[in-house]
């Protein structure tokens, strides 16, 4: 069910390889079928092989392109991503105050796949205090839900414990991410009125770079497309897991997943 009509909006950083951030968001978006616009909060020098140099963008020009977009298209959804300092999440949740939007996704992003931090330490309160508490949905891996409860977290008990933490900083939704564990794929999906767990195969491939940036804006645009968050998280994992599978091997380290896997696939029937 498509619709390019529907506005969904990310608010992350770019990274300039095209597999994550901003790129992965607006691919994915465009995938799913809806129509995607971009607030660019910092610029990543990134390839597959890792980040080597992040650049905030100033307060003023993020807060100026969430203004002048939402009042221009106002976004159905909007999925959050790199918010690296305390002001700029300070800002974006201030400025938002302004439009609301009833599915705000959050993907805490803290750390790339190469051990870059893309948080800084001092964030962390300000993303617990602020934008957590005003999210339809989070979307944390296991080590970034580590980082929001102080705890470890080895087995899908403690997925439990760690999502009902994070539940109760605000959020109406949370689904945590068991790629980390070992075995088959396991998420669940936690609010008050719904358990979820979703069992998924794991893809054995290494070209997993902006899995995270892609599952969440793939939320946020079935949840604009009008699905429950239940389906729309169902969906988004039915996407990515084989996203992951027709991954491409561009590059010397971990590749970009295939948003467009779908129409390569019609194309070869």
């Amino acid at each position: 069910m498509k619709n390019y009509k529907i506005p969904t909006l990310t608010i992350a950083g770019s990274d300039s390889s095209g597999g994550a951030g901003i790129q992965a968001d607006l691919k994915t978006f465009s995938a799913i079928g809806t129509y995607g616009m971009s607030v660019i909060t910092a610029i990543t020098a990134q390839n597959t092989e890792g980040v080597f140099d992040v650049e905030e963008l100033s307060s003023n020009i993020i807060k100026s392109q969430i203004r002048v977009v939402c009042e221009d298209i106002p976004p159905k959804a909007i999925k959050v991503g790199m918010v690296s300092s305390p002001e700029i999440i300070k800002d974006i949740v201030d400025t938002l105050e302004e439009y609301p939007c009833e599915y705000l996704v959050v993907d805490p992003v803290m750390i790339s796949k190469s051990g870059y931090a893309l948080l800084k330490p001092e964030a962390m309160e300000n993303l617990k205090k602020y934008l957590i508490p005003k999210a339809y949905i989070v979307t944390p891996n296991l080590p970034e839900a580590e980082e929001i409860t102080n705890m470890k977290i080895h087995t899908v008990e403690d997925m439990k414990k760690a999502g009902q933490l994070i539940l109760n900083l605000g959020p109406k939704y949370v689904l945590m991410k068991g790629g980390h564990l070992n075995g088959d794929c396991i998420d669940l999906l936690m609010g008050k009125d719904i358990f979820e767990i979703f069992e998924g195969e794991r893809v054995n491939r290494k070209n997993t770079h902006g899995t995270g940036c892609t599952i969440s804006s793939a939320i946020a645009s079935h949840l604009a497309l009008g699905y429950d968050v239940k389906e729309a998280v169902r969906l988004s994992k039915e996407y990515i897991t084989e996203a992951i599978r027709y991954s491409f091997d561009i590059g010397k380290g971990v590749g970009p997943v295939h948003h467009f896997y779908r129409e390569d696939k019609n194309n070869d029937k």
